[in-house]
């Protein structure tokens, strides 16, 4: 947690400072005032006013020391990398031996992924989306579920009937139904979760 002594004239003015100097606002900081300061006569007798501030930790941050934790656990030392834009947040593990982090088809990364969302999300006003990824597997992964897209939907057009793809998070359901749009079939989600898959209906 990061903390700062500032001084000032007064106590505004010493928070002030720290906050300059922390470069934030006054919502995201806790202030004890160690010194409130004396104004002296004609300058002689001042006392400068004092204060600590402290810097909240954001979930961001208290979600990646969890998932440190949580795979220093599992037996892999990683760094978390934490990328915030608005209400997403993606973490990149970074380190030596991720292809278990990764497991088959990106199922350890997805269930670390549900975890970290649930922790972000625990005590949280806003509501967060987490993505997690490891030496690019997202990318690649999107780009192996769009050729699956698009050569099961030429499947479902030949033998001119639905074809159902294997159970998948929705996020990845979603990169399946984006790739389908205008290309002569109809895609809808089925069954219960973990066990939700996608069915290609052709037009």
């Amino acid at each position: 947690m990061k903390e700062l002594t500032a001084s000032g004239q007064t106590v505004d003015e010493a928070v002030h400072s720290a906050l300059e100097q922390l470069n934030t606002t006054k919502d995201q900081v806790d202030v004890e005032v160690i010194d409130q300061g004396k104004k002296g006569i004609f300058g002689f007798g001042a006392k400068r006013a004092v204060v600590k501030v402290t810097l909240h930790r954001n979930p961001a941050e208290e979600t990646a020391d969890y998932l440190k934790k949580v795979t220093e656990n599992m037996g892999v030392d990683v760094q978390v990398h934490t990328k915030i834009g608005g209400k997403h947040i993606t973490y990149e593990l970074i380190g030596e031996h991720l292809a278990s982090l990764i497991g088959r088809r990106g199922q350890t990364l997805n269930a670390l992924q549900y975890l970290a969302q649930l922790a972000i999300n625990r005590e949280n006003d806003r509501y967060y989306t987490v993505m997690i990824d490891a030496e690019g597997y997202r990318e690649r992964r999107k780009e192996s579920l769009e050729a699956l897209a698009i050569k099961m939907a030429e499947k479902a057009k030949r033998l001119d009937k639905k074809v159902a793809l294997d159970p998948m998070p929705s996020f990845e359901r979603k990169i399946v139904h984006n790739t389908l749009q205008n290309r002569g079939v109809s895609t809808y989600s089925d069954g219960a979760e973990p066990h939700r898959h996608i069915v290609i209906k052709p037009d």
